[in-house]
């Protein structure tokens, strides 16, 4: 089977999703009923999004990180851990084994939730199934058994899926995107974390009043409130920073040239998600009327990458400010057992905040609070596998650079979720076992509370039409 699937994947790795997402949003669209011209303009809409989200984050990726090593090395940081970043993830997990059958197992695992009703999401983001052949392949190594890998690949997705469903509300009222969730491997433990987090923030005198949304921070600031405005001073102070000016004449035009950068990026990326929402709502019509008409008193969302939610400026803003904030925790955790340089996933940090900043209600300060609590978190779970995110890189065909001898990333490396199937993978089968019986759980839980919540939702909505008119 292995031989079969895996030059399949490796083929589909090729492509990347800008190629793959527009073919499946293509087919999608017919099982939906679109006719095959609205279906594939609206698959090749969403491809030319995605190719536009992915050109500005690689612009934020190409300045962002010769500042963060620039201010690496003016604090005289001596991490071995090289953060490698989601590129290199997704190539070192599509490359092993478990990758070779992540997608036909997520497609399975995906179905038989959605028959059986407890996950309402359909994930038609099959690229991002690599975070989940990622963890399995991390289990495999540790275990040595390519069956518990498989089986906590897919526990993981299932995981994915019901916090997806868990956060879809919060997720479609905030970003206005009706019968949306995010079924991502890196945003949706995030979120899930974030909401005892505000609920802490609730509590905690000043913070619990502070106003830091965008329109807040506009109304306050004026011009420079405005988000490009919030990106062109951001970067003025990163590359300050970052830079310093030990050489005045090179290091001003460094500056400058971030500066002006992160403005842009704060300018482009709202408009590269509307070109994505553009082909999203025709495939997002076409299946709420599928659904009505042949599961009436059922409720499913369309499964995304949160890339749609990047370009959003409490995202965005909350994203640049964690990139020195998250250098100076790494550094500020060294003594206590950091070994990870944050580099190439500094770009990605939006996606690691996406479903958080929701939670926080679009307030900038509580959601880079959160963020650098997590991250900072994070980073001790991302030194902890290391030696193993090295093992099984190798073994995928991952050449190590000249002078790297162990790597990790940020966004699957640090995540909360690795930590949980790695810590169960060091205690051999009863762990693996015991974390997938607790996750499968977990799901169940969720989907209990989802359908409480629709029953308090359906009490409100019916005596709010009792009530008589003015």
């Amino acid at each position: 089977m292995e031989s079969i699937l895996g030059p399949i994947s490796g083929y589909l790795t090729g492509l990347g999703p800008s190629v793959v997402l527009p073919v499946l949003i293509t087919i999608f669209g017919l099982i939906l009923g679109l006719k095959l011209g609205k279906s594939f303009r609206a698959g090749v809409t969403i491809g030319i999004g995605f190719i536009g989200i992915n050109l500005v984050i690689g612009l934020l990726g190409g300045q962002v990180g010769p500042a963060a090593t620039a201010m690496a090395e003016g604090l005289g940081v001596n991490l071995d851990v090289v953060d490698v970043g989601w590129p290199s993830s997704a190539a070192i997990a599509f490359g092993s084994a478990i990758g070779a059958m992540i997608i036909p197992l997520g497609l399975l695992v995906n179905v038989i939730l959605l028959v059986t009703g407890l996950t309402r999401t359909f994930d038609i983001d099959l690229w991002n199934y690599w975070h989940s052949a990622l963890i399995g392949a991390l289990v495999a190594a540790v275990t040595e058994s390519f069956l518990l890998g498989l089986l906590s690949a897919a526990v993981h997705l299932a995981l994915v899926l019901a916090f997806a469903d868990l956060t879809a509300p919060i997720v479609q009222k905030y970003f206005q995107l009706p019968e949306i969730s995010f079924p991502h491997g890196t945003s949706a433990p995030y979120g899930l974390l974030a909401i005892p987090l505000n609920r802490l923030f609730d509590a905690i005198p000043g913070l619990n009043r502070l106003d830091a949304t965008p329109a807040a921070i506009q109304k306050r600031f004026g011009m420079f409130g405005e988000s490009l405005m919030m990106g062109l001073v951001l970067g003025l102070l990163i590359g300050i920073f970052g830079y310093g000016f030990d050489d005045p004449a090179a290091d001003s035009t460094a500056i400058l040239t971030l500066a002006i950068s992160l403005a842009a990026a704060m300018f482009l990326l709202p408009r590269m998600v509307a070109i994505l929402m553009e082909g999203l709502m025709p495939i997002s019509e076409a299946a709420r009327t599928f659904v009505q008409k042949r599961f009436p008193g059922r409720t499913f969302y369309i499964g995304l990458d949160s890339a749609v939610a990047v370009g959003q400026p409490s995202v965005i803003a909350t994203s640049l400010i964690l990139v020195p904030v998250t250098l100076l925790i790494a550094v500020a955790l060294a003594p206590a057992g950091n070994r990870v340089l944050p580099l190439v996933d500094l770009a990605t940090i939006p996606f690691v905040v996406a479903v958080m900043v929701p939670i926080f209600r679009g307030n900038i300060v509580r959601s880079v609070i959160g963020g650098g609590i997590l991250i900072g978190a994070g980073l001790f779970v991302a030194t902890w596998i290391a030696p193993t995110f090295t093992q099984v890189a190798v073994a995928s065909g991952f050449a190590l650079e000249e002078g790297q001898t162990t790597i990790s990333s940020i966004v699957d490396g640090a995540n909360p979720l690795t930590a949980v199937f790695f810590a169960a993978a060091r205690l051999g089968v009863p762990g693996v076992l015991g974390a997938a019986l607790l996750s499968l759980g977990a799901v169940f839980a969720i989907r209990v509370a989802m359908a409480r919540r629709d029953r308090a939702a359906a009490a409100e909505a019916a005596a709010g039409s009792q009530e008589p008119s003015a």
